[in-house]
């Protein structure tokens, strides 16, 4: 009796565990019926393909002018380093050397390169090299301005032109001998100082800067410098 009670109980449980699962398989298949969903046309429609290329196209114009912005950000502050770095290499060797040594910006009239020079003062220039190539940036990317009107003279706006070549020089002391930092112009109360600018080109003009500026201000007679971002320090 036992054994027919146990045998009952077993086919029992078999076809409640077939109910429960047919229950689950077709709540299964209702739902995706519901959802529009059926295994043999599986995948994506063209339709559906499009709608996600669409959505690709709308979030890339948007985010392509922030990272086109970032980029030019960056290649800015690149070459803006290389300028300190040239400034800084010129007055150490002027320390070092006791003897005077200068820094030379100028556009190549041939390659169209934005080139800088750093050599003793008495010698002059034996070699140019291009400006931003030690850093990946092509002289195409930006722009090089100046306020100096003369050596170690600064006047009252920047130039873009580098049509000469300008010019700062450090003593034997790492100083500036004889410097002029100019007049203040408004909103500053300070003298601008022998400023050299490094700007994006912009979109309009190729030639003229946009609002995009980094620069190296040496500000002192000691030859102390600063870098600047942007309006009105770089302007």
């Amino acid at each position: 009796m036992a054994a027919i009670m146990e045998k009952l109980s077993l086919k029992l449980f078999n076809l409640n565990s077939r109910n429960e699962t047919s229950k689950h398989q077709y709540l299964i298949t209702r739902l995706r019926y519901a959802f529009g969903y059926n295994q043999q046309d599986a995948g994506f429609s063209l339709l559906e393909l499009l709608v996600v290329i669409l959505m690709i196209g709308i979030l890339a114009a948007i985010a392509a002018p922030s990272w086109v912005a970032f980029v030019n950000r960056q290649r800015v502050n690149k070459v803006n380093d290389a300028v300190l770095a040239a400034l800084q290499e010129a007055q150490r060797q002027a320390k070092n050397k006791k003897l005077s040594y200068s820094v030379s910006f100028q556009k190549n009239t041939t390659t169209q390169n934005v080139e800088v020079a750093i050599y003793r003062t008495d010698t002059g220039i034996s070699r140019w090299k291009p400006l931003g190539a030690d850093v990946g940036v092509s002289s195409d990317k930006f722009l090089l301005g100046t306020n100096l009107t003369n050596e170690n003279t600064a006047g009252s706006s920047i130039s873009y032109s580098l049509s000469t070549s300008t010019k700062i020089t450090f003593d034997y002391m790492g100083t500036l001998p004889n410097a002029s930092f100019g007049t203040p112009i408004a909103p500053l109360t300070e003298p601008p100082g022998l400023k050299i600018v490094v700007a994006v080109p912009s979109s309009a003009n190729s030639t003229l800067p946009s609002s995009v500026k980094r620069c190296v201000i040496v500000k002192t007679l000691l030859g102390s410098m600063l870098t600047a971002r942007d309006s009105p320090q770089c302007d």
